[in-house]
């Protein structure tokens, strides 16, 4: 027997209860391509936000410098080391950090100065295309600055405006400096919005009497098909001594929620098409209940049960097939668009952040072969499962039973 054939003709025998359940397994398949390329895009924009804007992709810091930030703790051979992690094709900057107060008129706050070298900082970092108002720091203006978007609202002050520093230096003196706000941030993260205060690497050792070292070095990949757990072994090895840590420990948080993301998208998988299933269970077994003297007839002349699973069979993967390229025809150009345009959720949304890091109010697809791939495989597994009862119904029926069927 030519089971394609028959079950081709089969499927079109009723045309509105499969043209539905083909409109059901397409529809499903489509908001799991959508929902897995948001997902996507999500963590994609997750992930630049904490690696891209501010972290890098591994960190050198003198031992215990992470929990207790004190001003003396430094890496002092940095210079060495970052000529050394260039040679082997890793981008490194030098940041400088300590605490002060910044006031405008009767206002003040608790701010964290970071001083940076702008030219270096643009090769690990994007922070500096991150700018809402103003500009970037440059070396030619060694008294701007560029401050969080929070802490610009709490000072009140706006491109332009002046900033009183006052901080202890690193000889015991009083540390203090009037600066101007070159630039103010957009969103990066709870800590930098509230609190950062960026200036020249320079006008930091000026302002807190600190010739030598620095408390970080920040490192990106320039080749990003390299690991990140060997890159991390080479820059141990450049720096030993120093305690090195890459982007997944300096942030567990976020970390986490990118490796469960996949996670996610199973269980939301096994959600949306446990309910198709029960669609495509109904739709087959009815099929095989209208069949039943069809299929006596079929057992008596010779057909083997074999054969009859193998034709219900054949028809449900027929019908997935058609919701699959249904799919494929919807689900991914509408991914792409949005990839492209974005879904703006500042209205429900506003300023978030998770794990100190900012959430983009507009959310951007990321069309990717797993997000395709993967909602169109379940969907044939799922289907394959649901089809299980009823083709075994029909292939185990009695023909003499099954003939004077009524």
């Amino acid at each position: 027997m030519k089971i394609l054939p028959f079950a081709i003709r089969n499927v079109g025998r009723n045309r509105q209860r499969t043209l539905i359940t083909i409109a059901a397994m397409g529809l499903a398949g489509f908001i799991m391509v959508f929902y897995a390329s948001l997902l996507n895009g999500f963590s994609q924009k997750i992930a630049e936000n904490s690696v891209g804007m501010s972290i890098g992709d591994i960190q050198i810091h003198a031992e215990g410098y992470r929990n207790d930030p004190d001003l003396y703790k430094m890496v002092t051979n940095h210079s060495d080391i970052i000529s050394q992690l260039s040679s082997r094709g890793l981008a490194a900057s030098p940041r400088l950090y300590g605490f002060g107060l910044a006031a405008t008129g009767s206002t003040s706050a608790g701010v964290r100065i970071s001083g940076i070298d702008p030219v270096l900082e643009a090769t690990v970092t994007n922070l500096h295309q991150n700018i809402l108002e103003g500009s970037w720091l440059d070396p030619s203006d060694p008294k701007g600055v560029v401050i969080g978007k929070k802490l610009a609202r709490t000072l009140n002050v706006d491109v332009g405006g002046e900033v009183v520093m006052v901080s202890q230096a690193s000889d015991g003196s009083m540390a203090n400096d009037i600066y101007r706000v070159r630039g103010i941030l957009k969103s990066v993260g709870e800590g930098i919005d509230r609190g950062g205060f960026y200036l020249l690497n320079d006008e930091f050792r000026s302002l807190m009497v600190l010739p030598e070292g620095v408390h970080e070095i920040a490192i990106k990949r320039l080749n990003e098909s390299s690991e990140l757990f060997e890159s991390t072994a080479i820059v141990s090895r450049l720096a030993p001594g120093f305690e090195v840590l890459d982007w997944h420990r300096l942030q567990p948080i976020v970390s986490r929620m990118l490796e469960t993301n996949e996670a996610g998208t199973l269980i939301m998988l096994i959600i949306t098409y446990s309910a198709v299933s029960m669609v495509i269970l109904n739709a087959m077994l009815m099929s095989v209940f209208e069949r039943i003297h069809e299929f006596g007839i079929m057992r008596a002349v010779g057909v083997t049960p074999m054969q009859v699973f193998s034709l219900i069979f054949t028809e449900a993967m027929l019908q997935a097939l058609a919701a699959s390229l249904l799919t494929l025809a919807v689900g991914v150009p509408v991914s792409l668009y949005y990839q492209t345009h974005g879904i703006d959720m500042s209205s429900l949304a506003g300023d978030l952040s998770f794990g100190g890091v900012a959430i983009n109010p507009i959310w951007y697809c990321k069309v990717t072969p797993s997000s395709i791939l993967i909602p169109i495989i379940f969907l044939f597994l799922i289907t394959a499962l649901a089809v299980l009862y009823p083709a075994i119904k029909a292939a185990v029926i009695q023909p003499v039973k099954a003939i004077y069927h009524r």
